[in-house]
């Protein structure tokens, strides 16, 4: 199961130079000029995971093997992209197929790197990206408002929800605000979800800064950090430009060498596909032995057999029972046989729901 991160914004703030970034490689054209990525960039990155290496460890295992989620580099967006500006068309679709949406905000001053609008404006390029999204979402609704209500005339009752929930996220769309999901019902928020309405998809906002602002940030992802605190939507520091430059170093004392003079204690990466997988509100779980130690990517809420059937269908079909230990647990005791010794290994049913950092094995029959 595939999970994507669309990462998105306004032309030349940044985004093929986080993905090649993201890859450590040059896959993605960054040039200075809008629209120099037409076809989204698709990459899988493995997630950090200092749990993982422990349990390799622990267990002496020949391979570690990470979880893994995508990120999509999308096109800038420019003003009209919801009527077809810029292939803004083809863009919004793009990002229609993503789960979570990464919007990455200029926040640095380049007289080499034009602005699309000619100025520094993080909360306005924010604002013009978000007034594109909802006003796709309204475009869509509409068009699917009108042929709920040609269902409604044959089967009033099974789209009458359709039409009541979707007619009122219009309304607030076009007051400009969005619904919060937690104050609708489950028959309201299966209808936004299966709408495929961008404006309700998980969102972060990355401000991309210069090399000076690091640490601290500047004047510019301040505005960003305040503005996503009334929002109530992620945030995260990043300076593209120099984990471009970082991810291309193969020799690590080099790369090391470069992070020192830049004042740099770790990679921003690493924070930055750690808040990506949380905003795709997944959790890991972990299957470990001397083969093998590799992490597992599910949805919150995810029984045993439905994770059983993330490594493989057979597992689901022919589910019988999971042996399940948290892997603090299982740490701590030293490793699996004491750990059983200690009665810290649970065996679980099909109606268990894993937790984040469960060390699992599962018993199948087919």
């Amino acid at each position: 199961m595939g999970f994507k991160c669309g990462i998105i914004g306004l032309p030349n703030v940044g985004k093929s130079s986080l993905f090649n970034a993201l890859l450590g490689l040059q896959k993605a054209s960054s040039e200075n000029y809008p629209f120099c990525t037409i076809e989204p960039n698709i990459g899988r990155v493995p997630i950090p995971d200092i749990r993982l290496k422990e349990l390799s460890s622990i267990n002496k295992s020949k391979n570690t093997i990470n979880g893994q989620i995508e990120f999509v580099d999308i096109a800038g967006l420019v003003k009209g992209a919801s009527k077809g500006e810029g292939l803004g068309n083809q863009f919004l679709s793009n990002i229609r197929e993503v789960d979570a949406i990464i919007h990455v905000v200029r926040c640095f001053e380049d007289k080499n790197i034009s602005h699309v609008y000619n100025r520094i404006d993080p909360i306005s390029d924010i604002e013009i990206i978000d007034s594109e999204l909802i006003l796709s979402d309204i475009s869509r609704i509409e068009k699917m408002l009108e042929k709920i209500k040609k269902s409604l005339k044959s089967s009033k009752d099974e789209h009458q929800i359709n039409f009541t929930t979707l007619t009122k996220v219009k309304s607030e769309l076009e007051k400009g605000n969005i619904l919060n999901i937690k104050d609708l019902n489950d028959e309201e928020s299966l209808v936004i979800k299966n709408s495929g309405l961008l404006s309700y998809k998980p969102l972060m906002y990355v401000a991309n800064v210069d090399e000076d602002s690091i640490d601290k940030g500047n004047s510019f992802s301040k505005l960003v950090e305040g503005f996503s605190g009334k929002k109530n939507v992620n945030y995260v520091k990043i300076s593209s430009k120099i984990e471009e430059e970082l991810s291309s170093f193969d020799d690590q004392k080099e790369k090391e060498a470069l992070m020192e003079s830049l004042g740099i204690i770790s990679s921003g990466l690493d924070t930055f596909i750690t808040a990506g997988f949380e905003l795709l509100n997944l959790i890991t779980f972990f299957t470990s032995g001397p083969k093998e130690s590799k992490a597992w990517t599910i949805p919150i809420g995810s029984s045993a057999p439905d994770a059983a059937g993330t490594i493989h269908s057979d597992f689901k079909k022919g589910f019988i029972a999971a042996e399940v230990i948290n892997y603090k647990d299982l740490i701590n005791a030293g490793g699996e046989a004491n750990a059983k010794n200690l009665g810290l290994v649970k065996t679980q049913g099909k109606e268990y729901i894993i937790k984040d950092g469960d060390v699992v094995l599962f018993r199948f029959n087919v």
